[in-house]
């Protein structure tokens, strides 16, 4: 993979920007068919530009207007807003209240730095192969919810280009949600509750919810190499103390013997749960049970939402495409069957797909008729870099859209013929 450096970033901007940004199927995304009248001219973009300039209530007439102020412009970070009841560029001139975010995706936003309590590999900005597994489970577990408890078809889950990942859930249904019910959903799929003050930060009794037990069976299939070995989670003393917080204390003077007496997580966990059988068939409390094992598992693997993100209508939210300007890599779309195999260190950085460019052979340049369009042209060019197969992700995705559009549409056609 191309080293990025971050001072050609300007320059490798304008290339991205003008020959690889694939506009065609971004604007058939959130112009979705085109069926509202101005859905994607009310539609607000954000733009951070060089120096952390940061530009609101951006909006567009068509793609083409989109395309000019990209090229122009060559925004660092592309941020996707609500669709409002006016245009966001005009938002100074509308009567002061009347300008309302009415409809947005339902997004979540699962940003690594919220598990650095749990996870012993790396903290803050830094990721690496062994905790991204969390990520991996995330996205498990979101998203089955999202498709069997919601029944939302539309899923576009998103590499954020450094950290976490973002989903976009696109039914016409969904983008209409108040933020009441955004606030539902959200507080549905949140289990570990608590800041950094608070210890024990998952609470289950007797009664498991269906999404709980569900959540643990995707969270056990990763849990014994992802926790047990490449977290280690019970290594030491000062690691299996955090884990001894989360159970009675009654526990606690028999765990603490047996774990000096093993001599790694795999055998501890195995002890612990033991344990945990024992306590429960002694005290018939409500401290001890099944779920003891689970609260542990849930609080070092269940994803972490950012709340605000998801319940605002007017939040936004980094786009689809965008370049990660610290490490240059594109915002991805995440093959939903192959979420085991996503791999943020392959995922194309800016330097590396504009050096494909660079490098097709200058026969191949002759070749091509100097006259065609610049939207042809571009087309191709993604197609010859390694963004192109993330391109056709995004287009299963926009497939599957139209289809449920048009499958929408006849229906209503059926119910309106007199028989």
């Amino acid at each position: 993979m191309e080293a990025f450096d971050p001072a050609e970033l300007p320059e490798l901007l304008k290339l991205y920007y003008r020959r690889l940004f694939p506009y065609a199927q971004y604007y058939r995304w959130l112009n979705y068919g085109g069926v509202v009248k101005n859905y994607f001219q009310h539609r607000e973009f954000s733009f951070t530009l060089k120096d952390d300039i940061y530009i609101r209530y951006q909006s567009f007439n068509n793609q083409s207007d989109l395309e000019k102020e990209l090229q122009k412009m060559n925004p660092y970070k592309i941020d996707i807003g609500a669709v409002y009841s006016h245009r966001p560029n005009q938002h100074n001139t509308v009567k002061l209240g009347a300008f309302q975010a009415q409809e947005k995706e339902l997004v979540f936003d699962i940003d690594m730095t919220d598990y650095d309590d749990v996870r012993r590999c790396c903290s803050s900005a830094d990721i690496c192969s062994k905790c991204w597994t969390l990520m991996t489970m995330a996205i498990h577990i979101i998203d089955r919810a999202l498709k069997e408890d919601f029944g939302f078809k539309h899923r576009l889950w998103v590499y954020s280009g450094r950290r976490g990942v973002h989903c976009w859930v696109c039914d016409e249904s969904v983008r209409k949600l108040s933020s009441a019910v955004r606030s539902g959903i959200v507080e549905y799929l949140s289990v570990v509750k608590g800041g950094q003050d608070v210890k024990k930060k998952v609470h289950l009794s007797e009664k498991i919810h269906p999404f709980v037990r569900k959540s643990i069976n995707i969270i056990k299939k990763y849990f014994e190499d992802y926790a047990l070995v490449d977290q280690d989670i019970l290594e030491n003393k000062e690691s299996w103390d955090k884990i001894l917080a989360l159970v009675p204390e009654t526990m606690h003077d028999e765990l603490q013997q047996s774990f000096q007496k093993h001599h790694n997580s795999l055998q501890r966990w195995e002890h612990l749960k033991k344990a945990a059988s024992r306590c429960q068939n002694n005290s018939k409390n409500d401290k001890c049970g099944p779920w003891l094992e689970w609260e542990i598992m849930l609080q070092y693997c269940f994803p972490r939402l950012d709340i605000n993100v998801s319940k605002g209508i007017n939040h936004l939210l980094k786009s689809p495409f965008s370049v990660h300007p610290k490490t240059g890599r594109i915002s991805v779309p995440i093959d939903l069957q192959k979420v085991d195999q996503f791999d943020p260190f392959t995922v194309p950085t800016i330097s590396s797909i504009c050096h494909e460019l660079d490098v097709i052979s200058t026969k191949e340049e002759e070749k091509e008729n100097g006259a065609e369009s610049d939207i042809k042209h571009r087309t191709r060019d993604y197609k010859k870099t390694s963004l192109g197969p993330f391109v056709k992700v995004f287009e299963q995705f926009l497939e599957n859209l139209d289809k449920s559009r048009k499958g929408e549409l006849l229906k209503k056609s059926d119910l309106q013929k007199d028989f």
